[in-house]
Protein backbone atom coordinates (compact mmCIF):
# COMPACT_ATOMS: atom_id res chain seq x y z
CA UNK A 1 0.00 0.00 0.00
CA UNK A 2 1.19 3.48 -0.65
CA UNK A 3 1.99 5.87 1.99
CA UNK A 4 0.09 9.42 0.85
CA UNK A 5 0.57 12.39 1.53
CA UNK A 6 -1.13 15.98 0.18
CA UNK A 7 1.40 18.71 -1.32
CA UNK A 8 -0.89 21.58 -1.22
CA UNK A 9 -0.40 23.87 -4.16
CA UNK A 10 -2.22 26.93 -5.59
CA UNK A 11 -5.09 28.20 -3.77
CA UNK A 12 -7.03 24.32 -3.38
CA UNK A 13 -4.97 22.15 -5.34
CA UNK A 14 -3.51 18.89 -3.94
CA UNK A 15 -0.35 16.88 -5.16
CA UNK A 16 -0.45 13.66 -4.37
CA UNK A 17 3.29 12.31 -3.03
CA UNK A 18 3.39 8.20 -3.04
CA UNK A 19 6.24 6.29 -1.17
CA UNK A 20 6.42 2.95 0.46
CA UNK A 21 8.17 1.50 3.52
CA UNK A 22 9.95 -0.75 1.70
CA UNK A 23 11.75 1.90 -0.08
CA UNK A 24 11.05 5.16 2.31
CA UNK A 25 13.96 7.05 0.11
CA UNK A 26 11.99 7.11 -3.14
CA UNK A 27 8.60 8.67 -3.98
CA UNK A 28 6.07 9.48 -6.93
CA UNK A 29 3.85 12.64 -7.68
CA UNK A 30 0.90 12.82 -9.16
CA UNK A 31 -0.42 15.90 -11.37
CA UNK A 32 2.59 18.55 -10.23
CA UNK A 33 0.99 21.32 -11.67
CA UNK A 34 3.33 23.54 -9.73
CA UNK A 35 7.71 21.84 -9.39
CA UNK A 36 8.46 24.06 -6.15
CA UNK A 37 6.19 22.73 -3.54
CA UNK A 38 7.59 19.37 -4.52
CA UNK A 39 11.00 20.19 -4.82
CA UNK A 40 10.77 21.26 -1.08
CA UNK A 41 8.72 18.51 0.19
CA UNK A 42 11.50 16.49 -1.00
CA UNK A 43 14.44 18.06 0.05
CA UNK A 44 12.65 18.12 3.43
CA UNK A 45 11.84 14.25 3.38
CA UNK A 46 15.19 13.46 2.04
CA UNK A 47 13.63 11.58 -1.31
CA UNK A 48 14.57 11.23 -4.66
CA UNK A 49 11.33 11.40 -7.60
CA UNK A 50 11.33 8.42 -9.22
CA UNK A 51 8.41 9.09 -11.54
CA UNK A 52 5.44 11.31 -12.09
CA UNK A 53 1.71 10.43 -12.68
CA UNK A 54 -0.62 13.10 -15.30
CA UNK A 55 -4.29 12.71 -15.09
CA UNK A 56 -5.18 15.01 -17.32
CA UNK A 57 -3.55 18.03 -19.33
CA UNK A 58 -4.65 20.87 -17.29
CA UNK A 59 -2.11 23.64 -16.15
CA UNK A 60 -2.67 23.06 -12.77
CA UNK A 61 -1.63 19.57 -13.06
CA UNK A 62 0.92 19.53 -15.41
CA UNK A 63 2.58 22.93 -14.86
CA UNK A 64 5.89 21.57 -12.88
CA UNK A 65 6.29 18.23 -14.44
CA UNK A 66 9.04 19.55 -16.63
CA UNK A 67 11.09 21.02 -14.24
CA UNK A 68 10.55 17.50 -11.91
CA UNK A 69 11.88 15.54 -15.05
CA UNK A 70 14.72 17.32 -15.97
CA UNK A 71 16.15 17.97 -12.28
CA UNK A 72 14.94 14.29 -11.05
CA UNK A 73 15.43 12.41 -14.28
CA UNK A 74 11.75 10.98 -13.38
CA UNK A 75 9.41 9.64 -16.45
CA UNK A 76 5.97 11.18 -16.97
CA UNK A 77 3.40 8.46 -16.93
CA UNK A 78 0.63 10.31 -18.71
CA UNK A 79 -2.91 9.49 -21.15
CA UNK A 80 -1.67 8.23 -24.56
CA UNK A 81 -3.80 11.33 -26.13
CA UNK A 82 -3.03 13.97 -24.37
CA UNK A 83 -2.04 17.24 -26.00
CA UNK A 84 0.11 17.82 -22.84
CA UNK A 85 3.82 17.04 -24.79
CA UNK A 86 5.66 16.34 -21.18
CA UNK A 87 4.36 13.04 -21.27
CA UNK A 88 7.49 10.06 -21.98
CA UNK A 89 5.22 6.94 -21.18
CA UNK A 90 1.43 6.95 -22.87
CA UNK A 91 -0.92 5.09 -21.42
CA UNK A 92 -4.55 3.64 -22.31
CA UNK A 93 -7.23 1.89 -20.23
CA UNK A 94 -6.31 -1.86 -19.32
CA UNK A 95 -2.35 -0.84 -19.19
CA UNK A 96 -0.52 -1.16 -16.06
CA UNK A 97 2.89 0.44 -14.08
CA UNK A 98 4.84 -0.84 -11.93
CA UNK A 99 6.18 1.31 -9.67
CA UNK A 100 8.12 1.33 -6.02
CA UNK A 101 7.11 -2.30 -6.02
CA UNK A 102 3.67 -1.06 -6.85
CA UNK A 103 0.77 -1.71 -9.46
CA UNK A 104 -1.22 0.96 -10.74
CA UNK A 105 -4.19 0.13 -13.29
CA UNK A 106 -5.12 2.75 -15.88
CA UNK A 107 -8.18 3.80 -16.73
CA UNK A 108 -9.81 6.30 -19.27
CA UNK A 109 -12.46 8.15 -17.54
CA UNK A 110 -12.93 11.40 -20.41
CA UNK A 111 -15.08 13.99 -19.83
CA UNK A 112 -14.21 16.60 -17.53
CA UNK A 113 -11.03 16.51 -20.57
CA UNK A 114 -10.80 14.38 -23.59
CA UNK A 115 -7.47 13.00 -22.30
CA UNK A 116 -8.62 12.51 -18.82
CA UNK A 117 -7.23 8.92 -17.12
CA UNK A 118 -7.24 7.42 -13.77
CA UNK A 119 -4.81 5.81 -11.54
CA UNK A 120 -5.82 2.12 -9.29
CA UNK A 121 -4.00 0.94 -6.53
CA UNK A 122 -5.24 -2.58 -5.49
CA UNK A 123 -4.71 -3.68 -2.37
CA UNK A 124 -6.18 -4.52 0.82
CA UNK A 125 -7.60 -1.26 0.73
CA UNK A 126 -7.20 -0.27 -2.83
CA UNK A 127 -6.41 3.71 -3.92
CA UNK A 128 -7.37 5.35 -6.65
CA UNK A 129 -5.85 8.78 -7.99
CA UNK A 130 -8.65 10.39 -9.90
CA UNK A 131 -7.49 14.02 -10.81
CA UNK A 132 -10.77 16.55 -11.47
CA UNK A 133 -13.17 13.08 -12.57
CA UNK A 134 -14.60 12.66 -9.20
CA UNK A 135 -14.59 14.61 -6.10
CA UNK A 136 -15.71 14.19 -2.61
CA UNK A 137 -19.36 14.51 -3.84
CA UNK A 138 -18.90 15.97 -7.01
CA UNK A 139 -17.47 15.44 -10.36
CA UNK A 140 -15.21 17.45 -13.19
CA UNK A 141 -16.43 20.10 -15.24
CA UNK A 142 -17.56 18.87 -18.99
CA UNK A 143 -14.95 21.21 -20.29
CA UNK A 144 -14.22 18.55 -23.50
CA UNK A 145 -16.48 15.73 -22.65
CA UNK A 146 -20.39 14.92 -22.65
CA UNK A 147 -22.22 14.10 -19.82
CA UNK A 148 -22.65 10.24 -21.08
CA UNK A 149 -19.23 9.86 -20.69
CA UNK A 150 -19.62 11.40 -17.33
CA UNK A 151 -22.05 9.19 -16.52
CA UNK A 152 -19.58 6.03 -17.84
CA UNK A 153 -16.86 6.98 -15.66
CA UNK A 154 -18.92 7.09 -12.82
CA UNK A 155 -20.18 4.22 -13.48
CA UNK A 156 -16.71 2.89 -13.36
CA UNK A 157 -15.81 4.39 -10.32
CA UNK A 158 -18.93 2.38 -8.46
CA UNK A 159 -17.50 -0.92 -9.47
CA UNK A 160 -15.00 -0.07 -7.69
CA UNK A 161 -15.11 -1.65 -3.80
CA UNK A 162 -16.13 0.51 -1.18
CA UNK A 163 -13.11 0.97 0.25
CA UNK A 164 -11.17 2.43 -2.31
CA UNK A 165 -9.29 5.21 -0.99
CA UNK A 166 -10.15 8.30 -3.54
CA UNK A 167 -7.63 10.77 -3.89
CA UNK A 168 -9.11 13.71 -5.91
CA UNK A 169 -7.02 16.80 -6.40
CA UNK A 170 -9.12 20.02 -5.11
CA UNK A 171 -10.12 20.83 -1.75
CA UNK A 172 -13.54 21.27 -3.31
CA UNK A 173 -15.39 19.14 -0.58
CA UNK A 174 -17.77 21.55 1.66
CA UNK A 175 -18.34 23.39 -1.58
CA UNK A 176 -19.52 20.22 -3.53
CA UNK A 177 -21.67 18.96 0.32
CA UNK A 178 -23.48 22.43 0.11
CA UNK A 179 -24.99 21.35 -3.65
CA UNK A 180 -25.28 17.85 -2.56
CA UNK A 181 -27.50 19.05 0.44
CA UNK A 182 -29.83 20.90 -1.80
CA UNK A 183 -30.15 17.98 -4.27
CA UNK A 184 -31.59 15.56 -1.17
CA UNK A 185 -31.53 17.95 2.07
CA UNK A 186 -32.86 14.33 3.58
CA UNK A 187 -29.99 12.54 3.38
CA UNK A 188 -28.02 11.76 6.84
CA UNK A 189 -24.95 10.98 5.14
CA UNK A 190 -24.95 14.12 3.45
CA UNK A 191 -25.18 16.01 6.86
CA UNK A 192 -22.60 14.00 8.32
CA UNK A 193 -20.12 14.13 6.13
CA UNK A 194 -20.57 17.97 5.82
CA UNK A 195 -20.56 18.34 9.57
CA UNK A 196 -17.23 15.90 9.78
CA UNK A 197 -15.17 18.22 6.49
CA UNK A 198 -16.44 21.02 8.22
CA UNK A 199 -14.71 19.73 10.80
CA UNK A 200 -11.74 18.59 8.76
CA UNK A 201 -11.45 22.16 7.00
CA UNK A 202 -11.30 23.96 10.94
CA UNK A 203 -8.17 22.44 11.69
CA UNK A 204 -6.47 23.46 8.15
CA UNK A 205 -6.57 19.41 7.31
CA UNK A 206 -7.36 17.96 4.05
CA UNK A 207 -11.22 16.49 3.52
CA UNK A 208 -9.47 13.62 1.49
CA UNK A 209 -9.19 10.77 0.64
CA UNK A 210 -13.02 9.80 0.36
CA UNK A 211 -14.26 6.35 -0.27
CA UNK A 212 -16.00 5.04 -3.16
CA UNK A 213 -18.42 3.92 -0.33
CA UNK A 214 -19.00 7.10 0.62
CA UNK A 215 -19.45 8.56 -2.87
CA UNK A 216 -22.11 6.00 -3.76
CA UNK A 217 -24.12 8.09 -0.66
CA UNK A 218 -23.52 11.66 -0.62
CA UNK A 219 -22.59 11.69 -4.36
CA UNK A 220 -25.42 13.13 -6.62
CA UNK A 221 -23.31 12.06 -9.99
CA UNK A 222 -23.29 8.65 -8.55
CA UNK A 223 -26.80 8.74 -7.33
CA UNK A 224 -28.42 9.71 -10.91
CA UNK A 225 -30.82 6.70 -10.61
CA UNK A 226 -32.22 7.58 -6.54
CA UNK A 227 -35.74 9.10 -6.81
CA UNK A 228 -34.99 12.04 -4.84
CA UNK A 229 -31.98 13.22 -7.06
CA UNK A 230 -33.95 12.75 -10.23
CA UNK A 231 -37.09 14.43 -8.59
CA UNK A 232 -34.32 17.41 -7.89
CA UNK A 233 -32.89 17.50 -11.24
CA UNK A 234 -36.35 17.50 -13.06
CA UNK A 235 -37.42 20.47 -11.02
CA UNK A 236 -34.60 22.10 -11.90
CA UNK A 237 -35.08 21.81 -15.24
CA UNK A 238 -38.48 21.89 -15.32
CA UNK A 239 -38.13 19.07 -17.28
CA UNK A 240 -39.53 15.08 -17.14
CA UNK A 241 -35.99 13.25 -17.43
CA UNK A 242 -35.88 9.71 -18.92
CA UNK A 243 -32.22 8.70 -18.70
CA UNK A 244 -29.51 8.99 -16.22
CA UNK A 245 -27.62 10.73 -18.90
CA UNK A 246 -30.29 13.49 -18.76
CA UNK A 247 -30.42 13.51 -14.93
CA UNK A 248 -26.37 13.82 -14.45
CA UNK A 249 -26.14 16.71 -17.43
CA UNK A 250 -29.24 18.01 -15.71
CA UNK A 251 -27.16 18.42 -11.88
CA UNK A 252 -23.81 19.48 -13.56
CA UNK A 253 -25.84 22.26 -14.99
CA UNK A 254 -27.03 22.90 -12.00
CA UNK A 255 -24.16 23.07 -10.33
CA UNK A 256 -22.30 25.18 -12.66
CA UNK A 257 -24.59 27.91 -11.94
CA UNK A 258 -24.95 26.68 -8.04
Amino acid sequence: MFIVTPIPAFNDNYIWALSTSADPDAAIVVDPGDATPVQQWLAQEHKTLKAILITHHHNDHTGGAKALHEQYDAPVYGPANSPYDGITHPLKTGESIELLGQTLNVHEVPAHTRDHISYLHLDTTPQLFCGDTLFLAGCGRLFEGTAKQMLTAMQYFASLADNTEVYCTHEYSLANLTFAASVEPENSDIQQARQHCHQLRQADKPTLPSSIGQEKRINPFMRTSETDVVRAAEHFCGNPLQTDVEVLAALREWKNQF
